[in-house]
C-alpha cells in the first residue's frame, strides 16, 4: 500500500436473525469471527485497528483482548450502522493522524479475505472513496478518504450508514468477485 490506511471493523449488531451477536461466532477452527475479521484488516496492511462494539460488548472485548486493536463502543448501537459507524469514526483523525484513508469492514462477512481487503485499500487517497463489488453488486469494505469522514459521520443514517453519502459521490468501484462472494451471513446454516 502506498498511502497509510486504517481499518474499521463494524461489529456491533445484535444478529437478531443469527440468534446472538455475529461478532461472537466462531468459523470452524474455532475462531470467533471478530478476532479473525480484525486479524485480515492488519494481514491487509491497516493500522491502526478499531473495532466498533455494541450488543455483547464486554464479551466481544474479552474475544479481543490479546489482539492490537481499539476497541470503541457505539452506545446507540440498536438504531443501526450509522451509529457505529459515527462512534468507529469519532476520535480517528487523533488516533490515526497519518492515516490517508480507513477501510470498513463488517464483522458477517466470514468469505471476504485480506485479499479483498488489499486490493480496495489500494485505492486510498485522502479524497478517494472506493467499494468492493461483487459481479457489479456494491458491497464491502468500503474505503473513505481522509476528507470524507466528517461528512460521512454527519450523513450517516439508520442502518443504512454511510449508502446514501456514496451514491452521492463520485465512488471508485473494485471488482472482487473472483476473491469472495461478499455476501453478508443473516441467518443459522442448514
Amino acid at each position: 500500500m502506498s498511502s497509510t490506511v486504517a481499518g474499521m471493523l463494524l461489529a456491533a449488531g445484535a444478529g437478531r436473525r443469527m440468534g446472538s451477536p455475529k461478532a461472537l461466532l466462531r468459523d470452524g477452527a474455532g475462531t470467533a469471527w471478530v478476532v479473525s475479521a480484525a486479524r485480515r484488516l492488519h494481514e491487509a496492511g491497516c493500522a491502526p485497528v478499531r473495532v466498533v462494539v455494541g450488543a455483547g460488548a464486554g464479551d466481544v472485548r474479552e474475544l479481543l483482548a490479546g489482539e492490537d486493536v481499539e476497541v470503541v463502543e457505539a452506545t446507540g448501537w440498536a438504531s443501526g450502522m450509522a451509529a457505529s459507524l459515527r462512534a468507529g469514526l469519532a476520535g480517528l483523525a487523533a488516533c490515526a493522524p497519518d492515516a490517508d484513508a480507513v477501510l470498513v469492514h463488517l464483522v458477517d462477512l466470514p468469505d471476504v479475505g485480506a485479499d479483498v481487503l488489499r486490493r480496495v485499500a489500494r485505492s486510498a487517497s485522502r479524497g478517494g472513496l472506493a467499494r468492493a463489488v461483487y459481479a457489479g453488486r456494491p458491497g464491502h469494505p468500503v474505503l473513505l478518504g481522509r476528507h470524507h469522514w466528517s461528512e460521512v459521520a454527519r450523513s450517516a443514517q439508520g442502518d443504512a450508514g454511510a449508502r446514501g453519502y456514496l451514491v452521492a459521490h463520485d465512488v471508485r468501484a473494485v471488482e472482487c468477485s473472483d476473491l469472495a462472494s461478499g455476501h453478508d451471513v443473516d441467518t443459522p446454516p442448514g
